[in-house]
Formats: C-alpha cells, structure tokens, sequence
C-alpha cells in the first residue's frame, strides 16, 4: 500500500464513513492537535526516565491512538469498528497522579516550567494537551464519544502536570514557585 493517495491534494479528506471535509474542519484540526500529543508524549517517553513511566507513556498514546479514531469517525450503520474509551482509562490516569503526588509537596502556588529538558517536554506537553481539550470543545456537543475523550483530556492534561513534579523531584530539580508582583 502506497503511503500517498492523492484524494486530499484539493485540501479535503475523509472522515471514516467517507464523508469528505475540509482540512481545516474542527474534527480534522482536533485530530491533528491529539496526533501531535501522541508525538510530544513519544518525546518524553525517549528520554532517560524509568521504565515503568515509558510503559504507563506507551498506554497513554494506544488510548490517544483511540481518542483519534472516535473523532475520526462518522457513521452510524458503516462497518468501521470504532475502539473506546472507558472509565478504567481514567481511572488509571487517577491511580498515576495519586501514586506520584504521594511524594510531591502541596502547592499553595503556581510553578513556573522548567529546570530541565524533561520537566519541560511534561509541560509543554500539558499544553498540547489542553489546546487538544479546548479544540475537541468546538465540536458539536452531540458528538458520540467526545464526553469520554474529553474527560481522558482533562485528567491527562493533570497526569502531565503532575509527572513534571514528579520527574523534577527525581531529579533533584527545584520547583520555582511564581508570587504575583501586585
């Protein structure tokens, strides 16, 4: 199979289903936001970090693989099988932010990015996420499925925040914590 098909040199694709859209349409746009999210997290996961944080990264993008093909998808009778979502994926995103905050000392302020290359892909990876989450939102809310990607957005976009603190803390790097000027 040749990786060019040369149906969407007009700036159109297809949507599984076959319904043609723009480039530029919403549904496309978020897709391509959650793809470029599977790639930053890829980032994270090539760096030198422990093994059991590349297999819960390696989870996160097949559940990110999955949220693109429920936004991907429209149809209702074609026979395109279509993967999802569910509660446990969540709750596994919960179960790693509460393993790692264990560790970790309250806020009580905001933090500013950075102190290390890989606390820095966490968070610039965290906003990937949430353009990616704010992007799905322009979506028709009917949309079947983007509850559940929506949701699995929301608490990684957390997930990332808090192994930025937690890769900062094995790394003896300090958080700077921002006081307002005023």
């Amino acid at each position: 199979m040749k990786i060019y098909t040369k149906t969407g040199d007009k700036g159109e694709t297809s949507l599984t289903g076959g319904t043609r859209v723009p480039k530029f349409h919403v549904r496309i746009d978020a897709c391509g936001t959650v793809d470029e999210l599977i790639s930053y997290i890829g980032l994270i996961r090539d760096q030198e970090i422990r093994i059991e944080t590349k297999k819960v990264l390696i989870a996160i993008q097949d559940r990110l693989m999955t949220c693109v093909s429920i936004l991907v998808t429209e149809c209702e009778n074609c026979e395109a099988t279509v993967p999802g979502l569910h509660e446990n994926d969540i709750r596994k995103l919960e179960d790693e932010i509460d393993r790692m905050e264990q560790n970790l000392t309250p806020l009580d302020s905001f933090i500013l990015p950075g102190g290390h290359p890989i606390v820095s892909y966490c968070h610039i990876t965290r906003n990937v996420c949430r353009r990616a989450e704010r992007n799905l939102l322009k979506i028709d809310a009917d949309f079947k499925g983007a509850e559940m990607v929506h949701k699995y957005l929301n608490r990684l976009s957390d997930y990332l925040f808090v192994l930025a603190r937690h890769l900062a803390r094995e790394l003896d790097v300090e958080e700077i914590r921002w006081k307002s000027r005023g």
